[in-house]
């Protein structure tokens, strides 16, 4: 992919990845060679993940400097020659500066939003160049590789590649502050894979994970979280493992004129996913002697509060959330 990683300046000059993001590739291959940026200073998280159940501040990073190299000449990501795809991957594999990684990957994240960009980094072997960086210690790296890894995988063909990072993704839905990018971003990537029934089995295990974060998390993670869950009860074959989930029992507090309606329309539409079920009398008796389970939080109308819930929803003020319900209790 080069010569020890000695690139042209011009060959990159110019490419726009977000705020300031021209400026950093600028200065990483300025000179003809790549050099180290200046360190950028460590910023202590604060711990906060999901496991401890605790709410945590989201991840705080160095962002990259608002400035554009005078002369540089502006260069559209969809725009971007092989060459370039190449040159950008090997300096992510070379170099040592959390500030450069950073700014790579947002411009290669950037980039992978085009079809041929997307096959390109495939044929590239770029998925797993990419995907290594999951682990790396700083935070906005992670967030910016899950980034990345989300728009190649709305290519099909990449999906099969990026199904093996599966358990690592929901690893760092689990070990992640609460409310943080991490978070959003991982459940992005889970939103995309889950879209057609291929890949859903390998969430299965993931479902009370999900619930979960219903219950603690702001809203713009709970409808990403939702946006799964549709996903995944969408599909009968995946139903068995939905309804058997262990469950929070106040996952149902949530059908309540005070939800954002964005999660509450979610929520619903998961609802009516789970209404269309019909188990056996024999399924229906055993999942009301599993303990917490989603069947007895939701489905079971001995036990669940939600019809009652579902009632006082049908004077809300939105008049697409009275139409789901009412469809639910139809």
């Amino acid at each position: 992919m080069g010569d020890g990683g000695r690139f042209s300046m011009k060959a990159l000059l110019g490419l726009i990845a977000g705020a300031g993001a021209s400026y950093g590739i600028y200065k990483l291959l300025s000179g003809g060679s790549f050099k180290r940026a200046k360190k950028s200073s460590e910023v202590k998280l604060e711990p906060g993940s999901l496991l401890e159940r605790v709410s945590g501040l989201d991840v705080v990073c160095p962002r990259p400097v608002d400035a554009t190299p005078g002369g540089a000449i502006p260069q559209l990501p969809n725009n971007l020659e092989p060459q370039h795809l190449k040159m950008l991957l090997s300096c992510l594999q070379t170099s040592n500066d959390p500030s450069d990684r950073c700014r790579i990957l947002l411009t290669l994240g950037n980039a992978a939003a085009f079809t041929v960009n997307q096959n390109l980094l495939r044929e590239f072997e770029g998925i797993p160049i990419i995907a290594a960086f999951l682990s790396d210690p700083v935070a906005e790296i992670r967030v910016q590789t899950l980034n990345a890894l989300n728009n190649l995988c709305m290519n099909i063909s990449n999906q099969e590649q990026i199904k093996v990072f599966v358990p690592q993704v929901l690893e760092l839905i689990e070990v992640s502050p609460v409310n943080s990018d991490l978070q959003l971003s991982a459940l992005g990537l889970l939103t995309n894979l889950s879209v057609t029934d291929k890949h859903q089995h390998l969430l299965r295990e993931s479902i009370t994970l999900l619930l979960s974060l219903l219950v603690v998390s702001n809203e713009a993670l709970q409808v990403q979280a939702l946006k799964v869950l549709v996903n995944l009860s969408s599909n009968p074959d995946m139903m068995d493992d939905i309804v058997q989930a262990q469950a929070p029992a106040s996952v149902v507090l949530l059908f309540d004129e005070r939800t954002a309606p964005a999660v509450l329309l979610r929520l619903l539409t998961f609802t009516g996913n789970l209404k269309s079920w019909r188990p056996s009398v024999q399924v229906a008796d055993e999942l009301r002697r599993k303990q917490d389970c989603l069947f007895r939080v939701m489905l079971d109308e001995s036990s669940s509060q939600l019809h009652s819930r579902l009632l006082q929803l049908l004077s809300h003020p939105d008049v697409e959330i009275q139409s789901q319900v009412a469809r639910i209790l139809t």
